[in-house]
Order: structure tokens, then sequence, then C-alpha cells
């Protein structure tokens, strides 16, 4: 049986060229599907807004003395309008979680992304003020990268790999990782091994304190 690749027009898988020499990949890999439909596409908060609606619609109409059938019809109809934005939103994630490739370098942070139209995003150490790590109790965690404020990319072209509600300045971020604490501390090694420049000495301190969250 033959399986398409959505990388194999790619000289490496996930990177636009091949390494330059002296360059090493650090890690690579892609966002962990069910963790991206949770947080990125918010599949839980879309099936709890539909079962206020319901309930709400129900209770609503048990007050204006409806049979219990009749009561019961919109919880009927917003559980199906539940179901199906669910599935969709479910299958948008494991379409973007398919389509992406994170990629660590010792020199840069590659993004392969887009479900669509695919591109890539070379971020260098230089451009990158900073970074954080938000860990999950899956084991999953999100990597956001402050870049340097004369640097931007369009939080819609970034979307879902971006950082909430930085619209501003967006914030590329590296979504739903496997393994993020391992992730994490690859990142931040990268980044504290940079050579000491005019440039580096100017930009804020590298931090990179998980911040764990139970969600």
């Amino acid at each position: 049986m033959s399986h398409h690749d959505d990388f194999a027009f790619d000289p490496v898988k996930g990177l636009p060229e091949h390494l330059p020499k002296g360059e090493v990949m650090l890690w690579q890999g892609s966002p962990h599907w069910q963790s991206l439909a949770l947080r990125a596409f918010h599949i839980r908060k879309v099936a709890i807004y539909f079962a206020i609606l319901a309930a709400a619609q129900s209770v609503f109409r048990f007050a204006d003395g409806a049979a219990a059938g009749n009561a019961l019809k919109p919880f009927i109809w917003y559980s199906i309008l539940a179901l199906i934005s669910v599935l969709i939103l479910t299958g948008l994630a494991w379409l973007s979680a398919r389509t992406t490739i994170y990629t660590v370098t010792s020199k840069r942070v590659v993004m392969r992304i887009g479900m669509a139209l695919p591109i890539t995003l070379n971020l260098p150490y230089t451009k990158i003020d900073s970074a954080d790590l938000r860990l999950y109790r899956d084991g999953t965690g999100d990597l956001p990268l402050v870049l340097t404020k004369e640097d931007r990319i369009a939080w819609a072209v970034l979307w879902p790999h971006a950082r909430p509600f930085r619209l501003r300045h967006p914030e590329p971020m590296l979504r739903a990782v496997p393994d993020a604490e391992q992730v994490g501390a690859c990142l931040a090694s990268a980044l504290q091994c940079l050579p000491q420049s005019p440039i580096k000495s100017a930009r804020s301190a590298v931090r990179f304190a998980p911040n764990i969250v139970t969600a």
C-alpha cells in the first residue's frame, strides 16, 4: 500500500534545504494532535458551550410549561451541533499536526506549518530575545518564542502556532510538543551556547523557567 508523504518535496524532512556545514539538528517533531485539539482548537470548551446552551433552552421551556418531549428538543439539536463542531475541529487539529514539523538546530528554530499553503519559517537565534515553556500534565507543552522588536510575523500567518492574545507583537510558538520538558531544555541549551557578541549582550537574557499547569 502506498503512503503519501506530505514532506516528500523537502530536501530534508521539515527543512527547505540541507543544513549548512557546522549546523546540527538537535530535535525534530510534530505537535501531539490530541493536545492541539484541546488547547488550540478548544474542543472541550466548544462542547461545554453547547451543553450550557442546550441546558438553558431546556430549562426555559420547562419553566414555560412545555411538555418534557418539547423541552428536550433543544438539547437534542444542540447535542448534534456540538458533535459536528467537535468532529470538524478535531479533524482540523489532526490535519494541522500532520502538516507541521518543528526543528531545533544549533543555530535556529525552523517551523514548517500550514494546512492548505505550507510555509517554512526560519527563526535564527539572533532574532530570538527569549523563550518560555508551559508544561501540561500529559507531558506535552508549548514553547513560545519572543522575537526581537524589529522582527515581526503576522499572527494570522502563525495561527495556530502563535501564543494566544499576543496580537501587537506576535510570538511564534511550538505548540503541543511531545516531551516538551526535554525539548525545552534542548532549546534553552542551544540559546545559551550562542557566542557572545555586542548584539547578543544587548538582548534580553534568555529565560526558560517552565510554567507547569494541570490543564
